[in-house]
């Protein structure tokens, strides 16, 4: 594995210094997580890469919410087929512990700041893993239909109160996030939560609480869902990735508030499988796309922090719509009043067994 990624590293380095390395022609299956989000990637990275590689073609696959439990099936059959993985950061962190997803020096591969500043330090501590590329800090936090509710959910633990708040709910069809929630709106501190959640009280605590809001609740699997869920009238709350909300707000126009409160931060980026095809190319598109200036133009298209240090001055208006980004994004002051920071580590250590439990409780 060492060989192996210093090789990569040096290819990858010829290829972005101009050395003797040739490009070949290459298709690169991009996995990603589909709608606004991929449609800001494809804006800021995506295109202007191809335009200026015109033998490289990336190719979108959606299905980023099935990442893990794809990319070690196509390990095991021998037969990885994606160049390069959008995922969350504990799942990279998983992935790197199994060696599915290749170690890299940051260093070398991707490019400093414009100030010489070495990407390690402009990442910093959003470098969870020696396999992770960040790209972006994001929530997950609630929307709500302003005119289908009486009154506008203020508190996390409004989502769990069916007789004041009525109406049909939507959450995503994973524990992480739902279990955090469930424990804070019956009364654990938000700086306990991975405490509580370490014991088996604490997650049967969790699970008893979700209980009181499970007939109420539809469950989504992909990003695009709950904003649709919401649109058309068919659950009056839905728990959605902030940037998901507000291209419904603010591009759609969609009758959607925001409750902000106990939002969960995460980060989300770029893991490139160990075994997958044409590594140095997507070393080389790497480099590029992580880009202090790239990562700046992605937060014209959807309202996530870039992951670099460097890229928070360059964040400037939408694209299209010509309104200020900063206040749309999770980290403003006024958005960032009750933040739950994910914990990565645990639920690298617990994922698995907590989606078995998941599983099971949905069954019964």
């Amino acid at each position: 594995m060492k060989l192996r990624k210093l090789t990569l590293t040096a290819g990858a380095l010829a290829l972005s210094m101009g050395g003797v390395a040739i490009a070949q022609a290459a298709d690169l299956v991009v996995v990603s997580w589909g709608g606004a989000y991929t449609a800001s990637q494809q804006n800021a990275y995506h295109d202007p890469y191809m335009a200026m590689h015109g033998d490289i073609k990336i190719l979108n696959d959606d299905s980023a919410a099935e990442g893990v439990a794809k990319l070690r099936a196509q390990n095991e059959a021998g037969n990885v087929t994606w160049a390069l993985v959008d995922v969350v950061g504990s799942d990279a962190i998983r992935l790197c512990d199994e060696g599915l997803a290749l170690e890299i020096d940051h260093d070398t591969v991707l490019a400093p700041a414009p100030d010489g500043t070495p990407a390690s330090e402009d990442f910093g501590d959003l470098i969870v893993s020696p396999c992770f590329i960040p790209q972006i800090v994001y929530s997950t936090t609630f929307g709500y239909r302003t005119d289908l509710l009486k009154r506008a959910p203020k508190k996390v633990k409004d989502v769990f109160n069916t007789h004041t708040f009525p109406g049909k709910r939507a959450l995503e069809r994973k524990p992480i996030n739902n279990l955090e929630w469930a424990l804070i709106a019956d009364g654990v501190k938000p700086s306990e939560v991975y405490d509580v959640l370490d014991t088996p009280a604490g997650v049967r605590r969790a699970f008893a609480m979700l209980d009181t809001i499970k007939e109420q609740v539809v469950w989504w699997t992909k990003g695009a869902q709950p904003t649709q869920l919401l649109a058309d009238g068919e659950v009056v709350m839905a728990s959605a990735y902030n940037g998901r909300l507000f291209s419904a707000i603010e591009e759609e126009k969609q009758p959607i508030g925001m409750l902000w409160d106990w939002q969960v931060f995460d980060l989300d980026g770029w893991i490139v499988p160990s075994n997958g095809p044409h590594q140095e190319e997507v070393l080389k598109f790497l480099r590029f796309a992580t880009d202090t200036q790239r990562l700046a133009d992605q937060a014209q298209y959807i309202s996530y922090g870039p992951a670099r240090k460097s890229s928070a001055p360059l964040v400037g208006k939408h694209a299209t719509l010509g309104i200020e980004m900063a206040p749309h994004m999770p980290t403003d002051p006024d958005n960032a009043k009750n933040t739950l920071l994910f914990n990565y580590e645990w639920w690298a250590d617990n994922r698995d067994d907590m989606d078995e439990r998941f599983n099971a409780w949905l069954a019964r």
